[in-house]
């Protein structure tokens, strides 16, 4: 999923290229069917091109761009769209009604088309389809992908419906043989042969919901890992992407894999922050994915399928969190009617909770009831822990640090408990202005979690405080400043502070002792000097 994974950090970037309307940079030509016959009278618009009308041959000539994405087809008051995004050619016949007769549609060769299975097709001593079923398997097997191409495109080609492996196997040829294309007019010509391949499965073997979502992960595959694909050009392929992921977890629900639950959320992410989604489709592709996955966990008989979807869980919701779109309304919109369906399930009150403090919505009408639930149900840390941020927000210290204590008191989990402590030291440190005691928890939370950012600027940020009220020289005040500097230096490696971090050690290292003063105490850079008091820390001599 590495590729998948970078289509998050995709950046908007608008691309525009001027077009001369007078200029084709392409012309399209093919013959317009109803019912198998030429049809006349038939309206022909290409998309960014010209438009005419057809004869009594149902032939058809039009200017387009390399823009084109589609020709639309209109009869009277009827029309219908032909997409031509990822086909290659300038060639395309239609048929308005009925079917492209025999010999004409691309996906039929020389017209000598059988639809027989494999099975029948053995029966009859089908010579032809035998021999190059043969070859083509054994060269498969064999790994000689080029050896086996043009004997599996002719079962491809006339034998369409004889076996699933010819789609299967398909796939696997064309991804081979798209990684050692030379030239990238080769590249598209084979990709777009990779893209009819799912079309013709679903026209010969349906299962659409699952073979779309196998369409779409190959398409934002190849697509976005082309050259100078930005602007419009990105967003259309990941418009085209989405479509097709999209589509496949609405048909598929609880069976879609997995991977394609997640490369739909990642999708509406890039999307989104490319303004091309509206929040409102964010947020119901985040619930829809997300009540798949529980469906999957509560309901799957199958336990390895549990246990990814417990992890694929996890990847939606921190794509979502991380969408933008994730804010207050939107989270209490989704969870207020959770909450109503199971106010006597402490597991999901807690999951909701949890949410809603990490986004910072702790003072929601539906973070304070559902404290008070939760606490009803089950007086346990975490529910103390919830009670002490809501009498925080109502400014109750005493009661805030009454439910903060009775947390870390009962607490076994340690990576709760860090946080726990991490919490309290920065609610005394705000409220009360207990520096040491603020840093006594810092200091708890990170022995438990050394890595632990929040906390080193939480240390980093009482020791700024404290130089109001240190006593000594200028040098020694000032030198305090060389600690507090040391702890937002290590939370600057954790990428949650990283930013905050290093504009606070940009603005304190002005304050450093200079060096005039250093010199007079006998002080070098690179010196070790141990600031005194109840700071009581070392560190080193800089300016």
């Amino acid at each position: 999923m590495k590729t998948f994974l970078r289509i998050s950090l995709l950046f908007a970037t608008v691309f525009m290229v001027a077009t001369t309307a007078t200029i084709a940079q392409r012309v399209i030509t093919g013959t317009v069917y109803m019912d198998g016959k030429p049809a006349a009278g038939v309206e022909v618009e290409a998309h960014k091109g010209g438009t005419m009308m057809t004869s009594f041959d149902g032939k058809y000539t039009v200017e387009a761009s390399s823009k084109t994405k589609w020709i639309k087809f209109t009869f009277i008051d009827d029309s219908k769209k032909l997409d031509i995004a990822d086909k290659s050619g300038n060639k395309f016949d239609f048929a308005f009604t009925g079917e492209i007769p025999s010999g004409n549609a691309e996906a039929e060769g020389d017209g000598k088309v059988n639809l027989s299975l494999a099975e029948q097709l053995i029966a009859e001593g089908d010579k032809e389809f035998m021999n190059e079923l043969s070859l083509y398997t054994e060269f498969f097997k064999q790994k000689d992908i080029k050896s086996a191409y043009p004997h599996w495109k002719k079962i491809y080609k006339k034998y369409p419906k004889s076996t699933l492996n010819v789609y299967i196997h398909g796939a696997g040829i064309y991804d081979y043989l798209i990684k050692n294309a030379k030239t990238e007019e080769e590249k598209d010509k084979l990709f777009s042969e990779y893209m009819k391949l799912f079309d013709q499965r679903i026209k010969y073997y349906g299962n659409e919901g699952f073979v779309l979502g196998r369409k779409g992960t190959v398409w934002l595959k190849y697509k976005l890992e082309e050259k100078n694909l930005e602007g419009a050009n990105q967003i259309d392929a990941l418009e085209r992407g989405y479509g097709m992921v999209n589509a496949s977890v609405d048909l598929q629900g609880e069976k879609t894999e997995l991977a394609v639950l997640v490369l739909l959320m990642q999708t509406s992410k890039s999307l989104f922050k490319l303004g091309s989604l509206p929040k409102e489709s964010m947020v119901a592709n985040y619930e829809k994915c997300n009540d798949i996955v529980k469906t999957i966990i509560e309901k799957d008989k199958d336990p390895k399928r549990v246990e990814a979807a417990k992890k694929v869980q996890v990847y939606i919701e921190d794509i979502f969190g991380k969408s933008g779109a994730a804010d207050c309304d939107a989270l209490v919109t989704i969870f207020t009617p959770q909450f109503k369906q199971n106010k006597h399930d402490a597991e999901t009150i807690k999951t909701i909770l949890r949410r809603l403090r990490k986004a910072g919505c702790d003072d929601s009408d539906l973070y304070n009831e559902a404290t008070e639930t939760l606490y009803t149900l089950e007086p346990s840390a975490e529910a103390a822990f919830n009670m002490a941020h809501r009498y925080l927000k109502l400014d109750d210290t005493e009661k805030a640090k009454m439910y903060y204590k009775q947390a870390m008191d009962q607490e076994t989990d340690q990576e709760l408990l860090a946080n726990y402590y991490y919490e309290y030291g920065l609610f005394v440190y705000a409220k009360e202005n207990a520096l040491q005691e603020a840093r006594s928890y810092a200091r708890k939370a990170l022995k438990i979690k050394p890595d632990y950012c929040e906390a080193n600027m939480l240390i980093g940020d009482i020791y700024v405080a404290a130089t109001r009220s240190f006593k000594g020289t200028n040098l020694e005040k000032s030198a305090v400043f060389w600690v507090a500097v040391d702890y937002f230096t290590k939370a600057r490696r954790g990428e949650d502070c990283a930013v905050d971090a290093a504009k606070k050690i940009s603005t304190y290292k002005k304050y450093f002792p200079n060096k005039e003063e250093a010199f007079m105490e006998g002080l070098k850079a690179g010196n070790t000097y141990k600031v005194e008091g109840w700071i009581n820390e070392t560190t080193k001599v800089r300016f």
